[in-house]
């Protein structure tokens, strides 16, 4: 058994080493707070690249994104092509009532038209008004930071990759037919002029 009143010496102990330390306070809103570079605040929407797939609706544990859409029809790309159909986004909107930010959205969507964002002072006096439509969402994607860079061991994209080896290819391409050109022109014989006819 211990000596009666220890725990209240070790109590008041403690007390007295957090009294004597200096406290450190946020001047928050004054001065922001410095975020990490993966903080999950809101989910920025990149509309150009959203396809209406549907895949971060039906993924969304919450049931929290809503999406309407329709069909129009695009002309022919080509003469003789035929007539195409696509999606068109009317709305896209996110309850961040009932949004856990778990991320599935942005993990599954396959076009990267969703991305977090670190804005975080969206606080409303309704609930209601946190059902963000996609004018907001889109004001929230321009607050994306970059994308860290790659480290210079790693590959090139697929995408950078592509479009240099195409670019290659047409440079050598066109150097070709320039260097045929250059041959082709010493061996044609120069026009004859009136005075060497005769």
């Amino acid at each position: 058994m211990g000596i009666p009143g220890s725990g209240l010496a070790k109590g008041l102990a403690v007390t007295l080493r957090t009294m004597t330390k200096r406290s450190v306070t946020a001047q928050y809103p004054d001065v922001q707070p410095d975020l990490a570079p993966r903080t999950r605040g809101v989910i920025g929407l990149f509309e150009e690249n959203c396809t209406v797939c549907m895949l971060c609706a039906r993924e969304c544990p919450d049931w929290c994104i809503y999406i309407d859409s329709h069909k129009e029809t695009v002309p022919p790309a080509a003469p003789g092509g035929r007539e195409r159909s696509r999606n068109v986004l009317d709305r896209f909107a996110i309850d961040f009532a009932l949004c856990m930010y778990c991320g599935i959205c942005i993990e599954v969507c396959p076009f990267d038209a969703l991305f977090w964002s670190p804005e975080f002072e969206y606080a409303e006096t309704d609930i209601r008004e946190l059902t963000h439509e996609r004018d907001k969402l889109r004001e929230w994607m321009w607050t994306v930071p970059e994308p860290p860079a790659l480290d210079p061991a790693a590959e090139e994209p697929k995408e950078i990759a592509a479009a240099r080896k195409a670019a290659d290819k047409l440079a050598a391409q066109q150097a070709a037919e320039a260097e045929e050109q250059a041959a082709a022109a010493p061996d044609q014989e120069p026009p004859k002029t009136s005075g060497e006819e005769a």
